[in-house]
């Protein structure tokens, strides 16, 4: 009896085995992943609508979807609640701005997310831990991670490029277990991908005319759309805006009753420029928050303008301060003097001197040629410009002339991307100013080296597409 027991037993144990084995070969045939490789998860991503590439784009509820948005986190486990954040909008200067919070915060002693966009030339720089792009490895991980969400999805709904790369950073901050994420919004803010956060403290850089065909042609238009990331009882600051912008603004926070601040105005902030031999030309800033006072402090990238991103994310590391985060104001400072940022006046030859900026909007372009003036010694200056079709196009125009000795008209690699012919025929119509096109960044750089001299000074602009195209092209 005994033994037939035990023999029994062993048949039972037997059987066990061979359903865990079918088991477990069923589970390998479940679990089977949508992408071997690296190459395969970028070109289905790529494939996905990108509106940034858009020629025309609606803009509403339907197309910016933020409940669609919600039920694809939803789907990978809502990674945007387990960490903390700081949110950016704003017109010009929210990548600088949101560069120089993470770093201060860095320093700090802090782990920190960064997302940004659009790239320059290599599409990890959007996602940022401590410094440090997100891999290939760690991509084609979230890929095959975020892949039967977007198809479960996509059966109703179309999901966008932009809506994914925005869930796969909040993915990677939440297994990097990140201590803060500064996120920058992509277009406006209302209807923004990004829009779907509670952060601690949300900053606004400075406002002005752009994209007009989504977010209206008037700067109170524009600052509605910015407005529509505020939430209730978080702080805002924001820096000196048009009267009309800041009233918005200012009318939007007390709805939600969120305090706001206002760099210039309620906060102490002042700026000056100066030479010295330690760091050349450069400007320097006082600001005093409730909490701590800086006192000239260099900032690190050129121009009035990152004088006053500056100070908006020096005046949004208070607010965070101000919640219980620990800062350091000589740690600060370390951080600041750490912080480079590619196409931001980024010298990218120097036999003949090239600089590229993506100054993408008319007062972009009005504080570049007022930050290069003062900052690099030139003799005469050849401006190779080219722009999307969304812009403010003749603003942009208008303020080229007042920098440029030559322009050269080319065209990006963007699909939105003007004729340079006719740029050429508009810059012609509006500053009664000779000009020259060229169907290529190539052949753009021939043209604008043939017309300078070793003192002289080729500046690309106008676009990140066109920028990006010419960091590659000079870097090693």
């Amino acid at each position: 009896m005994a033994k037939t027991t035990k023999k029994t037993k062993k048949k039972t144990v037997r059987k066990v085995t061979k359903k865990a084995v079918a088991k477990s070969s069923k589970a390998k045939v479940k679990s089977k992943k949508a992408f071997t490789n690296y190459q395969q998860a970028i070109k289905y991503l790529s494939e996905k609508t990108d509106y940034e590439k858009e020629t025309r784009v609606r803009y509403n509820v339907t197309t910016f979807s933020l409940d669609r948005m919600r039920n694809l986190l939803k789907l990978v486990g809502n990674p945007q609640d387990k960490f903390t954040t700081a949110h950016i909008a704003g017109t010009k200067g929210k990548g600088s701005t949101a560069t120089m919070l993470a770093k201060m915060l860095e320093s700090n002693g802090y782990k920190v997310g960064l997302y940004t966009s659009p790239h320059l030339i290599h599409l990890h720089e959007r996602i940022v831990v401590n410094s440090e792009m997100i891999s290939e490895s760690e991509m084609l991980n979230l890929m095959n991670r975020i892949y039967k969400p977007i198809e479960k999805i996509s059966k109703t709904e179309d999901v966008s490029f932009f809506e994914i790369m925005t869930t796969l950073a909040f993915m990677y901050f939440a297994d990097s277990e990140v201590d803060l994420a500064v996120i920058e919004t992509g277009l406006g803010g209302r209807l923004d991908s990004t829009n779907v956060i509670n952060p601690k403290v949300v900053g606004i850089t400075s406002l002005s005319i752009d994209h007009q065909q989504q977010l209206g042609n008037t700067i109170d238009k524009i600052a509605a759309e910015k407005a529509g990331i505020f939430k209730k009882g978080v702080p805002v600051v924001t820096v000196n805006q048009k009267p009309e912008a800041l009233f918005v603004l200012q009318s939007q926070a007390q709805q939600v009753k969120a305090p706001l601040s206002v760099t210039g105005l309620d906060i102490d902030f002042s700026y000056r420029f100066e030479t010295s031999r330690e760091h050349g030309p450069h400007t320097r800033i006082c600001l005093t928050t409730p909490t701590s006072k800086f006192e000239h402090v260099r900032v690190p990238l050129h121009g009035k303008h990152q004088a006053i991103n500056c100070s908006l994310a020096l005046a949004m590391l208070d607010k965070l301060k101000c919640t219980g985060y620990e800062i350091d104001n000589e740690k600060v400072i370390e951080g600041l003097n750490a912080v480079s940022l590619a196409g931001r006046m980024e010298m990218i030859c120097q036999d003949p001197r090239i600089i590229i900026d993506a100054a993408h909007n008319a007062a972009s372009l009005r504080a570049l040629i007022h930050a290069l003036g003062q900052n690099i010694p030139y003799d005469s200056m050849v401006v190779i410009f080219g722009c999307n079709s969304d812009k403010d196009i003749t603003g942009m125009l208008t303020q080229l002339q007042y920098g440029a000795d030559k322009v050269i008209f080319t065209r990006s690699s963007s699909p939105k991307a003007v004729s340079p012919i006719e740029l050429a025929d508009l810059y012609t119509e509006i500053c009664g100013k000779m000009c020259q096109s060229a169907s290529s960044l190539g052949q753009a750089l021939k043209l604008a080296s043939s017309a300078i001299g070793r003192e002289d000074l080729i500046c690309i602009t106008g676009s990140f597409y066109l920028i990006g195209q010419a960091k590659a092209r000079f870097q090693k």
